[in-house]
């Protein structure tokens, strides 16, 4: 890390959008903080509090995720106990973490020399079309909620999904009103660019892409196009860049859909993240796509792409509307110079190597996410919701 840069994140540290990490944990170790302890490095997970460290990380969304395809009940309690997760960590961890939930509290954590540590709900089925569910998670901190994930909700459409609502329907205005109205951030990664428009017309409050990335550099759906990004400038939310290899390089993208292609082809069902471990799938069938992974091996996304996702960003966007989502830990491949959450202070070298004065750079760790934050809160009518 150049001194320069070790200045910058002192003063301004990374605010990064998405951090699967509460979701690996339950995989991985059913939330056992002992069996996965990131205090100290952790080589299965992306994420542990050194790495955090090095990177300069002063404040962090975790996600609290659960797969788009639960059904309802279980989605919102399987919701809590991600949250209960977070909470473990930040108990766990007092010198490293502290929970936040607004703008303020998160200058004064990162302050003191510690992450903040957010929630962001990733997909509206947590809340199991209820606004009173809605309303708890904020009252327990969860400070964003992406309005779908990979399926579509009873009224909003994914990008992954067949179009249902047309983007919004009634009542998922109704539910980007009441976010507004708690000072609850609305998230429009993962939902398809009519629900991306609608959002954006309807929010009274900036929004946020918590990880996506550019779609007139890798033409995929997850991705923004440039006429939402111009909308996204208007609302002055913020589009926080994410390294997901898919969504960055075309290759990679090119390579994903046809690998989705030979899955659907052998009658294979795709897992939502980690993929392929679906209980009861043919093994021969398993056998022939292990075979043309072999012969089709996945192409490498890099850190260079990352930062031209970040410069268009800029010019379709603003400056003061980009910040980065890296997506740490849901997903099994990254860019190569990016690899853990060590590698933020690599992706900002060469962003100023490119040019990026201080401030512009200032604005992407940190403040233009604190002042989306801050302005939800602003915008809230009773702290938070009744």
């Amino acid at each position: 890390m150049t001194d320069r840069i070790a200045a910058l994140l002192a003063e301004h540290p990374v605010f990064d959008g998405h951090n699967d990490i509460a979701w690996a944990l339950r995989t991985q170790a059913n939330y056992d903080l002992a069996q996965r302890d990131i205090a100290l490095p952790q080589p299965a997970l992306h994420t542990d509090i050194p790495r955090l460290r090095a990177g300069g990380v002063g404040a962090q969304f975790f996600s609290v995720y659960v797969p788009g395809d639960m059904p309802g009940s279980s989605a919102v309690t399987a919701t809590l106990e991600q949250i209960d997760c977070v909470y473990k960590i930040a108990a766990r961890y007092p010198e490293t973490f502290a929970l936040a939930r607004t703008a303020t509290e998160t200058k004064s954590i990162m302050a003191q020399g510690k992450i903040a540590a957010l929630m962001g709900a990733e997909g509206g089925h947590s809340i199991d079309n209820s606004l009173p569910t809605l309303r708890m998670l904020r009252k327990l901190g969860v400070a964003y909620m992406t309005l779908t994930h990979n399926h579509n909700t009873d009224w909003a459409d994914s990008a992954t999904d067949v179009a249902l609502s047309h983007g919004l329907n009634d009542f998922g205005r109704d539910v980007v009103r009441e976010m507004n109205r708690i000072g609850m951030i609305v998230d429009i990664s993962h939902v398809a660019a009519t629900t991306m428009r609608a959002a954006i017309q309807t929010s009274t409050a900036p929004v946020i892409f918590s990880h996506s990335s550019c779609r007139a550099l890798c033409d995929h759906v997850r991705d923004a196009p440039d006429d939402v990004l111009a909308a996204l400038a208007k609302n002055d939310g913020v589009i926080m860049v994410t390294f997901v290899p898919a969504f960055v390089s075309q290759e990679c993208a090119d390579h994903g859909a046809a690998e989705k292609a030979e899955i659907e082809r052998l009658g294979l069902v795709e897992e939502s993240i980690f993929a392929l471990d679906v209980p009861g799938q043919d093994p021969n069938a398993l056998a022939q796509l292990n075979a043309w992974k072999l012969a089709n091996p996945a192409p490498k996304a890099t850190l260079s792409q990352v930062a031209d996702h970040v410069e268009h960003a800029r010019e379709a966007a603003g400056v003061a509307n980009i910040g980065l989502g890296g997506d740490f830990d849901g997903v099994s491949e990254l860019p190569e110079g990016l690899q853990d959450v060590s590698t933020y202070p690599a992706l900002l070298s060469e962003l100023a190597d490119r040019g990026w004065s201080d401030s512009e750079l200032a604005g992407l760790t940190s403040q233009n996410a604190l002042r989306v934050l801050q302005a939800a809160e602003e915008i809230a009518d009773d702290g938070f919701g009744a």
